[in-house]
């Protein structure tokens, strides 16, 4: 006969292999969270529990984000050595930063400047004048 502290053992047991699988799957679809459960039977919402309860869980799931960061790092730069322009530019907009590679838009405010005017309308109005 299975007592109360033997089930709860037996809980805790499948809840960490659970993980494990989670953890597994996470790593094979580099974070893709609803591919990751359906690998392992779960539902999204028992992941998420396990992250906001668990916090070596938590920590185990954050690395495997850094993981696939890296590989989607790693593909970026195989682009860039294929001569791909887009990862360049891509590349340097986001790294290249401190070297000046920036997209930034400059104004030139010299010269003569006319008044604008805005004329607000209600709907209706708008129909009759337009």
């Amino acid at each position: 006969m299975v007592n109360n502290q033997q089930n709860s053992t037996l809980m805790q047991d499948r809840t960490e292999k659970g993980k494990l699988a989670m953890l597994e799957a996470l790593e094979k679809t580099l974070g893709v969270v609803t591919s990751a459960c359906k690998l392992v039977g779960i539902d999204r919402t028992t992941h998420y529990i396990w992250l906001k309860e668990d916090e070596a869980y938590n920590e185990a799931v954050k690395s495997i984000d850094d993981v696939a960061i890296d590989f989607a790092e790693s593909h970026l730069h195989k682009q860039i050595g294929k001569g791909g322009t887009q990862a360049t530019i891509f590349y340097l907009k986001t790294k290249g930063k401190k070297r000046g590679y920036v997209e930034k838009q400059e104004l030139d405010i010299s010269g003569e400047f006319k008044p604008i005017t805005i004329t607000l309308m209600k709907d209706d109005e708008s129909e009759t004048n337009g």
